[in-house]
């Protein structure tokens, strides 16, 4: 079990790490797939169309070892569709038995894009499969290779059959177009994606499962009371989270302090409990009671880095764009329009850097600028 922070280790550096380097403004949502990989959790993801849903997913599926499943669901979808048809030899011998090959009960990631399009014919299947990981129909049970389920939308719920189904999704993330600042960066780093393929990890799904068993030995009995109280004052600010949604949220906990290469929860390991919202109107209401419980305790090496990330930019957002601006200016002989790019690049960054709440990263931030601003001399104006 001890190596189980080796894989977690992996997991960060091989696969997360890069792909917020490829995907600009989405490194949430990246820690978030991360998290829900190691705890076994559910992710569901809100956002208009465009805004990487899909392409972060898939990102993800290829540059693991594994079989994937991704499906674009439809009002008319039908379960054969996601679960396979009847087995034509098999119901020739009067079995009926589910053709399973290459669809989802074989699958190690599972994405189902627009999710909310469910229609009752596929519903129970989905709440069965989503939530004991088993596929049923008729007297055929099956267990599911499934990981992670992902679900994606561009609208939450609105009738309770559909909450039902959103329900089984534990944790939810919101992704939306980045700030108009970065998009200079999203064009560039969209434009090398088209040529360039995301390099495979080593690190296979089967890897991921075997952290499953480690999650049950990381010591919670620090956090315990201080979780219960939270969930307490959550609930009081009219947030509606069942005993059995608390129960299975320690096992995200878990794999917070699991990435974070420990087998003791933290109070910053509650950083998780901001994306249990229903609406969006909730987010800001547990942010706020998620960031006063962690703030009960100071901050310390070991941390998970999103814990007080809601407190102010990410500087280590920032430091991947700032070291990014860096090797671009190792060209030789930089035109003068790039050069007045990278100025009015830097100045941004640097207005977005003071906002940084840490002082030491800040200030390791600031000398970051002062030493890249070192090797962009201003424009000389002729005589």
């Amino acid at each position: 079990m001890r190596s189980a922070p080796a894989a977690a280790g992996r997991l960060v550096s091989e696969i997360l790490e890069p792909m917020k380097r490829d995907f600009i403004g989405k490194d949430e949502v990246i820690d978030l797939l991360g998290l829900s990989l190691v705890a076994g959790e559910n992710l569901f993801i809100l956002g208009p169309p465009g805004t990487a849903k899909s392409a972060l997913v898939h990102s993800l599926a290829a540059r693991l070892e594994g079989k994937t499943f991704d499906y674009l669901l439809t009002r008319f979808t039908e379960p054969n569709e996601l679960f396979g048809p009847f087995d034509i030899r098999r119901l020739r011998e009067g079995e009926l038995l589910t053709n399973t090959e290459g669809m989802l009960p074989e699958a190690s990631l599972v994405f189902l894009d627009e999710l909310l399009n469910a229609n009752s014919a596929i519903l129970n299947s989905l709440l069965v499969a989503l939530n004991e990981r088993l596929f049923r129909r008729g007297k055929e049970t099956r267990p599911l290779a499934a990981l992670l389920f992902i679900g994606a939308s561009n609208h939450l719920p609105e009738d309770d059959a559909l909450k039902a189904l959103f329900d089984r999704f534990l944790l939810r993330v919101h992704c939306d177009n980045v700030p108009g600042e970065r998009l200079p960066d999203v064009l560039d780093a969209g434009w090398r994606l088209r040529t360039q393929s995301p390099a495979r990890s080593t690190l296979r799904f089967e890897d991921l499962k075997a952290l499953q068993p480690a999650l049950a030995t990381v010591d919670l009995g620090r956090i315990r009371q201080p979780f219960s109280e939270l969930i307490q004052r959550i609930r009081h600010a009219g947030i509606s989270v069942s005993d059995r949604r608390a129960v299975k949220l320690q096992q995200v906990i878990a794999a917070s302090a699991l990435l974070c290469n420990r087998f003791e929860a933290r109070l910053s390991d509650l950083w998780v409990i901001r994306y249990i919202w229903d609406t969006q109107e909730q987010q800001v209401v547990l942010a706020g009671l998620v960031n006063h419980a962690v703030g009960l305790e100071p901050a310390a090496q070991g941390d998970h880095h999103r814990a007080r990330s809601s407190d102010g930019p990410d500087p280590e957002s920032l430091a991947r764009d700032l070291e990014t601006i860096s090797s671009q200016l190792r060209t030789p002989a930089l035109p003068e329009s790039e050069r007045s790019y990278f100025r009015d690049r830097i100045g941004i960054l640097e207005g977005r850097c003071q906002w940084v709440q840490e002082p030491a990263k800040r200030e390791w931030l600031q000398q970051l600028i002062t030493e890249i601003r070192s090797r962009l001399p201003e424009t000389k104006l002729s005589p």
